[in-house]
């Protein structure tokens, strides 16, 4: 995977989750940027939705800047009749990135200002930003252990799949006090 100035031996890891911070998907990929994961990803949750026998169907997209992709937001809208919700721009940057005014651009911008917008993505900070940041910081899992592609995704879906364990487990240790 190409790294900060050189290749590196190692994998993006993905994860769509719901608003409860459950993992619905998790893939891996050896591309860094998450440029061309938002049709893949939301096709392989809604295949884990499917295989689940669970028939609803996620309201809205939303990612972060990373995952800006005229075709695919397309291609979701087009193909899933889901709405997608990116902003255009990363949360670090004070002005529009050169080059992307207008259009689409500035209708997501004046989405994201709404209030339902901005309470919309705040939603999806909460909900998959602490999954990576509990992965990562709580856990410790800054790695994969396992090499070639096959054993890493293994690897990292059994990760996801223990973080969903842990919050059934904390959901019935919650309801069972209540």
């Amino acid at each position: 995977m190409k790294g900060n100035r050189r290749y590196i031996q190692g994998y993006n890891a993905q994860a769509v989750v719901n608003e409860q911070q459950i993992v619905i998907a998790a893939e891996i990929t050896a591309d860094a940027g998450d440029f061309s994961h938002l049709r893949p990803m939301l096709t392989a949750a809604l295949s884990e939705l499917d295989a689940a026998g669970i028939k609803e169907r996620p309201e809205v997209v939303v990612a972060d800047a990373q995952y800006w992709n005229e075709q695919h937001m397309d291609d979701v809208t087009g193909e899933h009749g889901i709405p997608v919700l990116i902003p255009p721009d990363s949360g670090k940057r004070k002005d529009e990135r050169p080059g992307w005014s207008g259009g689409r651009y500035a209708f997501m911008r004046k989405v994201l200002e709404t209030d339902l917008g901005r309470e919309t993505d705040r939603r999806r900070q909460t909900a998959i930003e602490p999954v990576f940041g509990h992965t990562k910081h709580n856990r410790k899992f800054t790695s994969f252990r396992r090499r070639g592609r096959a054993a890493v995704r293994t690897e990292w879906r059994l990760i996801m799949m223990s973080h969903n364990l842990t919050k059934l487990y904390r959901h019935q240790i919650a309801t069972a006090g209540a």
